[in-house]
């Protein structure tokens, strides 16, 4: 296992759309312990591969590090791997949370999506699975599978807040670039 760098905006991979996985192999569990490595160091409760530079249709999340124990305070974790997910059901009702995303470090904004989804995925073992979510989970979920096709949660925000965050993380990338980091 191995924490892999991530990726940031304005690359443009992250609007890449991910291809599906045609076969749960080593190669692909090997993706998911680097991308479960690379999103508790961030630290971080969801990841696309493609915010790892590999634009392939897998996830992980781990909303139980949020969800910590009131008695004892400590983290609880859920991890979840979700290869080739898909949003097959969502209620009407809708939730706001403040998201954030490890590709766009230290910025969150409200963003308003359906409260519970129903996602069709396969494990790692390559068996074909629901999860009904609900809540933080609902949430990050619908994040990262908006990754695979290549959206972002400021696409989900109004355009004038949308490039302020562009031109702000242009001008960082600009600076980075200029000064060889």
């Amino acid at each position: 296992m191995s924490v892999r760098p991530l990726v940031i905006i304005p690359d443009s991979r992250l609007r890449l759309v991910s291809d599906p996985i045609v076969r749960v192999d080593a190669k692909v569990r090997s993706l998911v312990e680097d991308m479960f490595e690379t999103m508790y160091d961030a630290p971080g409760i969801g990841l696309a591969a493609v915010q790892i530079g590999v634009p392939e249709r897998v996830i992980t999340v781990d909303v139980g590090q949020r969800e910590s124990d009131e008695e004892d305070g400590e983290a609880r974790k859920n991890p979840i791997a979700l290869i080739n997910p898909e949003i097959i059901g969502e209620s009407e009702d809708l939730s706001v949370y403040s998201e954030g995303c490890l590709s766009i470090p230290e910025y969150y904004a409200d963003v308003e999506r359906p409260a519970r989804v129903r996602v069709r995925y396969m494990d790692l073992d390559g068996e074909t699975r629901e999860i009904d979510a609900e809540g933080l989970l609902a949430t990050c979920v619908q994040h990262e599978i908006d990754h695979l096709n290549g959206v972002l949660f400021i696409d989900h925000i109004s355009k004038l807040k949308r490039d302020r965050v562009m031109k702000k993380f242009t001008k960082i990338a600009k600076e980075k670039e200029r000064d060889g980091a």
